[in-house]
């Protein structure tokens, strides 16, 4: 699994990339199309789960090549929310009820722990701060009180995947219906991402929970540091 995924893409394209019409049968089942997809769900004639993972992988590999420079790549994710079960999951109820009010996405991930249990799920739809479900059933019957915890790799690393992919995937498939070049849509998305990275390279965005690497040059000639925009100062006989 990569820094972003299907739903994140989806999120950002869908309407780009999806059926035109509900009499256009489905690629997995054969049968027509509802309306509710048209502008919400991906062509699986054309863009199936391999090609869209294949895109985030590119992605992915890109932004760890940027970001090499100052932190320790590929990025590790990190634990963002914890709170417990307000009510037990059993058979009559599949949701997810939250002690705390927290911002809460489909996509975002989320570990269910209790004891020696531990089961890892997407969230699929959000009923409110507090209430939501799983893509996945859940197969362990959690009680009151276990742990909820929700993970992610750090802000803004998912979207920079997610735009870097969505661009390519665009230009790829729809763009290049209508002409080779690349797409106004596309371009802006791989701006919006550039300036993200631009961002963090120059110290605006610090990467909580991440490890930091040394220097940006480093010779017998310049000793230089990254940006440390809150403070701080890095002695410089450190290598």
């Amino acid at each position: 699994m990569g820094y972003c995924t299907r739903t994140d893409i989806e999120n950002i394209i869908a309407q780009a990339l999806t059926t035109a019409t509900s009499s256009t049968l489905d690629g997995l089942t054969g049968t027509s199309v509802p309306l509710t997809y048209v502008g919400n769900r991906f062509d699986n004639d054309i863009q199936d789960s391999d090609i869209v993972d294949d895109f985030i992988r590119i992605a992915d590999s890109q932004l760890d090549g940027d970001l090499s420079e100052l932190y320790d790549t590929p990025f590790s994710e990190v634990v963002d929310m914890e709170t417990t079960l307000y009510s037990d999951i059993d058979a009559y109820n599949d949701y997810i009820v939250l002690e705390k009010v927290f911002p809460l996405s489909p996509g975002d991930q989320v570990i269910l722990l209790q004891g020696a249990y531990e089961e890892r799920h997407v969230i699929e739809t959000v009923v409110s701060s507090t209430v939501f479900a799983t893509e996945d059933p859940i197969g362990f019957f959690f009680t009151s009180g276990a742990r909820v915890v929700r993970v992610s790799y750090p802000n803004p690393i998912k979207w920079i995947s997610a735009r870097l992919a969505s661009a390519n995937l665009y230009d790829k498939y729809f763009s290049s219906e209508s002409s080779p070049n690349t797409s106004t849509f596309g371009d802006k998305l791989r701006e919006i991402a550039g300036a993200d990275i631009n961002n963090i390279l120059n110290g605006t965005i610090i990467l909580h929970g991440q490890f930091r690497i040394g220097r940006r040059f480093v010779n017998s000639n310049l000793v230089d540091q990254y940006g440390l925009p809150r403070g701080g100062a890095i002695s410089k006989d450190v290598r």
